[in-house]
């Protein structure tokens, strides 16, 4: 157990951070103010496990994965091509890396992923395989996000006698749009701090950060 935890703490500690804040956190307050708002327009309250499939809760969430997938596919993608000069989280300028490396050179590797022996078109989806990943998970939660949303939105026009909608319809209203756009520009922002700070700030012992006494103009970590 030992040895789990250590080879796989980050990754443990990230996912218990995650399942308290949306089950603990999200789920619980969620329920409250959704219920508080039923109760305000004369309906009855509904049930933790019915407010978990309500759309207010899955419109919520999504917004949110959203956000951070469409944010970390571009991040992957954009790091192939441009450089930050004196950050962590870029490329050298001018010195060849490891990521670089031409795979078709290791496919007789023994221990190379079995796309590298393979080769073909199968290694051509693996090398960008991070990137697509996070671009389908956005697809899927951007769709998710829109199906909440028409879920929401229907209820509040059932309430004052509007027209309902369906979910595509929901994707072309400007609410949509702003609940994606106020997540998206956030998360751009966060990246956009992570790479310019790292230039000049240091927290020693993390990956994420050039050692403590390398100079500002140094780019990437060694």
């Amino acid at each position: 157990m030992r040895r789990i935890l250590r080879e796989n703490g980050l990754s443990i500690v990230l996912f218990v951070c995650f399942f308290l804040t949306i089950l603990v956190g999200q789920s619980i307050t969620g329920h409250r103010e959704y219920n508080s708002d039923r109760v305000e327009h004369n309906q009855a309250p509904i049930g933790y496990g019915e407010y978990l499939a309500s759309g207010h809760f899955l419109e919520a969430t999504m917004e949110n994965w959203e956000s951070e997938f469409f944010q970390m596919g571009w991040y992957v993608l954009l790091t192939v091509f441009l450089f930050q000069k004196g950050s962590s989280e870029s490329k050298k300028l001018d010195e060849k890396e490891p990521v670089d490396r031409d795979p078709r050179k290791s496919k007789n590797k023994k221990d190379a992923p079995w796309p590298v022996r393979k080769g073909g078109f199968v290694l051509k989806l693996y090398e960008n395989s991070l990137t697509l990943a996070f671009f389908l998970l956005f697809l899927l939660s951007f769709f998710l996000h829109a199906l909440g949303g028409a879920r929401v939105y229907n209820e509040e026009q059932a309430q004052h006698g509007g027209e309902l909608v369906s979910t595509w319809q929901y994707m072309g209203t400007s609410r949509f749009w702003f609940e994606s756009f106020q997540n998206w520009q956030s998360e751009f922002l966060a990246i956009f701090a992570m790479v310019v700070l790292s230039i000049w700030l240091r927290q020693k012992g993390s990956p994420e950060s050039k050692p403590v006494d390398a100079p500002h103009s140094q780019t990437g970590t060694e």
